[in-house]
C-alpha cells in the first residue's frame, strides 16, 4: 500500500469522509437548515465560506451534513446487498444442479433491467425516503455479488484442501463457512470498494430526482437539484456539491484499485 500513492490518496479521502460524517456537528460552522433570507444566493465569503443557497442556508455546513448521508446509505447498502449476495452466492456455486439454475436465472432477470432505471422505479412505487432508497438500492445491488462469489466457489470447491476437509468428514455448511468463504473474500472486498461508489452517486441521482433524501435533509444530490435552477447566477450551489461527490467516488476507486493491488501476487512481486 505504501507504494502505492493513489491508494494512500484513496484511503485518506475516504478517512476524511468517514470523520467528517460522524463529526459533522461539530465541523459544521452552522446548523444546515438554518435560513436567512436576507443573504440568499450569497458567494462565498469569510463568514460563509462556500457561500449561500436559494433560503440562505451554509452550502459548507449541508455538504459536511451530506457527507453522513452519502456515508450511511453506502455502507448500509453495500453491507446488505454483500449478505444477500455472499450467500446466494455461495449456495448456488457450491450446491449447483436446479438450485444454481433458479438462482442465476433470478439474477439474469435483474441484470435485465438497467440498474438506475430499476432504482427509480422501486422508488416511484415507494414513498420517497432515506430508508426507501436503501432498500430500492440494496434490491438491486446483491445480484453483482452473487455471481461474483458463485464464480469463486465453483472453482474453489474443486481444490485439494476442500476434498481433504471432506474426507475428514466436515459437513457442507462448515466447508462453505470455514474453507470457501474466507478464500473467496479478497475479490469480494474490492468489488464492495467499488460498489460503494456507484452507490452513492445513484443516491445523489434519485435525490436529484426528487426521489431520494426529502428536504430539508441536506443530502448531495438535493443539493444540485436546488442549485440547478440558479446555475447561472449562483455556480457554487452545484459546484461544491458535484465537487465533493466527484472526490468521495473518485478516492473509493483510487481505494479499490490498491486493496485489489495487495491481493493480486504478480503485483505483490
Amino acid at each position: 500500500m505504501k507504494r502505492n500513492i493513489p491508494a494512500i490518496i484513496g484511503l485518506i479521502i475516504i478517512s476524511l469522509l468517514i470523520l467528517t460524517a460522524l463529526l459533522a456537528p461539530v465541523l459544521a460552522p452552522y446548523n444546515p437548515t438554518d435560513q436567512n433570507l436576507y443573504q440568499r444566493l450569497q458567494t462565498p465569503s469569510r463568514q460563509h465560506l462556500l457561500g449561500q443557497d436559494s433560503l440562505g442556508r451554509d452550502v459548507l455546513s449541508r455538504i459536511i451534513y451530506g457527507a453522513w448521508i452519502s456515508l450511511k446509505v453506502g455502507s448500509i447498502t453495500v453491507g446488505i446487498s454483500l449478505i444477500i449476495g455472499i450467500s446466494l452466492g455461495l449456495i448456488a456455486g457450491y450446491i449447483g444442479g436446479i438450485v444454481d439454475e433458479v438462482i442465476m436465472r433470478i439474477c439474469d432477470i435483474f441484470l435485465a433491467f438497467p440498474g438506475i432505471l430499476l432504482a427509480i422505479a422501486l422508488m416511484s412505487i415507494m414513498e420517497p425516503s432515506l430508508n426507501n432508497v436503501i432498500i430500492a438500492l440494496s434490491i438491486m445491488g446483491w445480484v453483482g455479488y452473487a455471481r461474483l462469489v458463485r464464480g469463486q466457489t465453483l472453482s474453489l470447491k474443486e481444490n485439494e484442501f476442500i476434498t481433504a476437509a471432506r474426507s475428514l468428514g466436515a459437513g457442507h455448511f462448515r466447508i462453505m463457512l470455514r474453507h470457501i468463504l474466507p478464500n473467496l473474500l479478497a475479490p469480494v472486498i474490492v468489488e464492495a470498494t467499488f460498489g460503494m461508489g456507484g452507490v452513492i452517486v445513484a443516491e445523489a441521482g434519485l435525490s436529484f430526482l426528487g426521489l431520494g433524501t426529502q428536504p430539508p435533509t441536506p443530502s448531495w444530490g438535493t443539493m444540485l437539484n436546488e442549485g440547478r435552477k440558479f446555475l447561472l447566477i449562483a455556480p457554487h450551489l452545484t459546484t461544491f456539491p458535484g465537487l465533493a461527490i466527484m472526490i468521495v467516488v473518485l478516492g473509493l476507486n483510487f481505494l479499490g484499485d490498491g486493496i485489489r493491488d495487495i491481493f493480486d501476487p504478480k503485483k505483490r512481486r
